[in-house]
């Protein structure tokens, strides 16, 4: 079962997630929040392995929570589920080691299937904010030269690995591509994030397209 806390400062919006999240059977939705001081205080007495969080929400915003949960030890994944597509929120949230960025109006059939994408490890950005990350990333030669010297570190098969995690491929795809064990991308992936200093997936993603290795 993937344990979930919904975190939104409407009960309504709370109640219509619920409804979604627990139609499928592998997914137990464990607790609510309406802000981020209660998100913190559920992640502490229940142990999610996801949190759908909100942004704009009283007291502690979901932007300062996901900062906090993903400073700790075995945090959960934090997928944001928001109305807001301000390019300052999905830098913010994703620099701040948030594993997903949705909106409020995704299909329940792809809010699920994200649930379980991130909770295996992977991250997942509604496609129109793929868009403009990658926009927002690529420009300036600046960036491209910061972000080529920090995958100079790598090793050939770590690349080869950064490049099908740039290509959104889940651990699974990629030992398929590469012809290894679905382990032995899983063990690179867990390097490369030491390496490049980053903490997710889509943050691997973002400097393979800085240094236009794509």
């Amino acid at each position: 079962m993937i344990k979930v806390l919904i975190v939104d400062d409407e009960a309504l919006v709370r109640t219509g997630l619920r409804m979604i999240l627990q139609s499928d059977p592998d997914i137990e939705v464990i607790a609510e929040g309406s802000d981020g001081n209660e998100a913190l205080a559920q992640v502490r007495a229940h142990h999610p392995d996801v949190v759908l969080m909100d942004i704009r929400m009283p007291h502690l915003d979901g932007l300062a929570a996901t900062r906090q949960l993903s400073s700790r030890p075995g945090a959960p994944r934090v997928l944001v589920l928001t109305t807001f597509d301000r390019d300052e929120y999905v830098h913010t949230a994703l620099r701040d080691g948030a594993a997903g960025f949705l909106f409020k109006d995704t299909p329940p059939r792809e809010l699920i299937a994200a649930v379980h994408t991130v909770a295996e490890g992977n991250a997942i950005l509604a496609p129109r904010v793929t868009r403009n990350l990658i926009d927002h990333f690529t420009q300036g030669s600046t960036a491209r030269s910061e972000a080529r010297r920090r995958l100079a570190a790598l090793t050939p098969r770590e690349r080869d690995v950064i490049a099908a995690v740039a290509e959104g491929m889940s651990n699974a795809e990629a030992a398929r591509s590469l012809h290894v064990s679905e382990a032995t991308v899983k063990a690179h992936v867990s390097q490369i994030m030491v390496k490049l200093g980053v903490t997710n997936r889509v943050q691997i993603a973002v400097l393979a397209h800085q240094a236009n290795t794509m």
